[in-house]
Order: C-alpha cells, then sequence, then structure tokens
C-alpha cells in the first residue's frame, strides 16, 4: 500500500509540473517573455520530460481545492523566476562588460540601475512594453525595502533581477561590511518576490571596494557595461548620442531608472530603442545573453568531438 501510494503521489506531482509548465509555455507565447529561443531550448532541455493523462491534468489544474491552488500559483512564479534569472554555471564568479558572440544575430541587453524608485520604474517599465522589450534591473536593496511593489511590478513584466547593494555606497568595505550589503539586498529581493539573482553590479563600478571581492567569493556574476549612457551627468541628447555611438554586438547599455529624476532618460529610451533596431539589434537580458554564450560554447564543444 506505501509503495502504490507513494507511485500516486509521484505521478500527480509530474502531472501538476506539467500542467503548470504547459500553462506558462501559453502565457509566455502571448506575452513575449520568453522571446529568446536560445532560453527556451536551455531551459527545455534541463526539464524531464514525462508522459501526462489529459484528464487528471484538467481535474487538478481545475480543482476547488484554493489551497492547492495558490501553492501552484505560488511554484510557478517561483519557477519562472528561476528561468528569467537563470545564470550558467561558468559565469559564475566571473567578470563581464559584454559577451562575445560568434552569431551574425545582433543582440544588445539594455540594463537600468538604482531602482526601484517610484513613477521613475514605472515609466521605463511602460516604454517597454510597448516596444516589446526585456531589460535587467540592478535593484538597490533599501529601495526594495521602501518600494516592494514597483519590484513585483519588474518581475511581472518579465525583466530580469541583479544586486546593486544596499546602500550604493562608494567606501570600502570590509568582509562583514561587504555581506550586509549583498547578502541583505538578495534575501530582501527573494523576501519579496521569491527570486534569487547571481548578478551583481558594484556602484559606481567601483571593483575594489571590498564589494566585488566578497560578490566573487559568492559566485555571483560580476556585470558592468560597454556603453555608458551617461545619464546621471548629460542631457537628453547627448545620452542618446552615448549609447549609439557606444553600442555594439553583445553589448550591456548602463541606463538608470532610480536615484533621482530620471527624465531625461524615459524621454530618450523610446529614441534608444528605434535607433537601435534600425541598425539591426535585437534586444535580450544579461541571462539570456550569458545562456547565447554557454549555448555558443556547447555547440563548439560537439563540432569538435
Amino acid at each position: 500500500m506505501a509503495k502504490r501510494e507513494g507511485l500516486f503521489w509521484s505521478r500527480s506531482t509530474w502531472i501538476i509540473i506539467a500542467a503548470i509548465l504547459s500553462c506558462m509555455a501559453a502565457y509566455s507565447l502571448k506575452t513575449g517573455r520568453w522571446a529568446n529561443q536560445n532560453i527556451a531550448a536551455l531551459i527545455t532541455r534541463q526539464m524531464p520530460q514525462q508522459q501526462t493523462d489529459s484528464k487528471k491534468v484538467e481535474t487538478l489544474t481545475k480543482s476547488p481545492d484554493k489551497g492547492l491552488q495558490q501553492g501552484i500559483a505560488k511554484w510557478a512564479e517561483q519557477e519562472r523566476g528561476k528561468q528569467i534569472n537563470y545564470v550558467p554555471p561558468q559565469f559564475r564568479g566571473k567578470y563581464i562588460e559584454d559577451v562575445e558572440l560568434k552569431t551574425p544575430q545582433k543582440v544588445i541587453a539594455l540594463t537600468f540601475d538604482d531602482g526601484p524608485w517610484p513613477k521613475m520604474t514605472n515609466d521605463v517599465l511602460h516604454i517597454l512594453k510597448k516596444y516589446n522589450v526585456k531589460a535587467t534591473f540592478f535593484v538597490v536593496g533599501r529601495n526594495v525595502y521602501l518600494y516592494p511593489e514597483e519590484l513585483k511590478k519588474i518581475v511581472d513584466h518579465g525583466h530580469a533581477l541583479g544586486n546593486h547593494s544596499w546602500n550604493h555606497s562608494y567606501y570600502y568595505h570590509n568582509t562583514l561590511a561587504a555581506a550586509k550589503e549583498i547578502d541583505n539586498t538578495t534575501a530582501r529581493i527573494y523576501k519579496t518576490i521569491n527570486v534569487k539573482t547571481s548578478l551583481f553590479r558594484p556602484p559606481g563600478g567601483i571593483m575594489n571596494n571590498g564589494l566585488v571581492a566578497y560578490a566573487r567569493k559568492k559566485n555571483y556574476v560580476i556585470v558592468k557595461w560597454s556603453a555608458d549612457s551617461e545619464d546621471y551627468s548629460v542631457n537628453q541628447r547627448r545620452l542618446t548620442y552615448n549609447v549609439l555611438r557606444r553600442a555594439k554586438p553583445g553589448g550591456i547599455v548602463l541606463l538608470h531608472d532610480g536615484g533621482g529624476n530620471r527624465s531625461k532618460t524615459i524621454r530618450a529610451l523610446p529614441v534608444i530603442i528605434t535607433e537601435l533596431r534600425k541598425q539591426g539589434y535585437q534586444f535580450v537580458t544579461v541571462p539570456e545573453l550569458l545562456a547565447m554564450a554557454q549555448k555558443e560554447l556547447e555547440m563548439a564543444q560537439k563540432e569538435q568531438k
């Protein structure tokens, strides 16, 4: 009897998983959340293939048990966050400012720092949704604490997340102080939206104040940028020019959605997106960029065998 019960629950578990994955796939196709086929292939390859009984799947997904439905919804949210923020192991503990790809496909990653921020983050999200662009947001821990609903919106829109420290401070941190800055931010993100990130961007791009050393020790990918918009110090026209002049395939663009009034960035963003598309660029998140590099490496290794 014990064996039969174990078998039933094992099969039921996979039926639930299959149903949720099916719903998630349909939803993602509708909203374009997983537009990059390289990511989709990478995720699919890691998931076990299971045969499902369609009648049982339908019964479970229509179950009147609200507790079960809520549990499934929470699990689905966590899995979606894992997939959007998945980072190939080969990049853990490494430093990147761009990713060299052999593919002729021109891809570029837009990133936004210092949020979440009232109104500014919402305005950025609105533009990204309008132009069907996915980006990566490097969030500050204290802002996540102050504006949790803004963080939830970022994730709900299907964007990736990175850790940008708790206080965005530039001074030197010993190991204990660095741990508080980074670990507390990661913990607050997880507590707010049940998502963990493996990306870290040092405030100001400073590499030698203790934060990067600790982040590397904890196997974060250290993400800087290849195209600095300088939107923190120049006018709208100049920041647009900076991005377009410095853009390159596999590049990472630095913009800001928090830390103050970012209206210049918000006004420039539609122009940046439109002009880069005219140049043949497609927009990806930083995790998608890394997954594409991983895919190319795997294909090269197969060809050598």
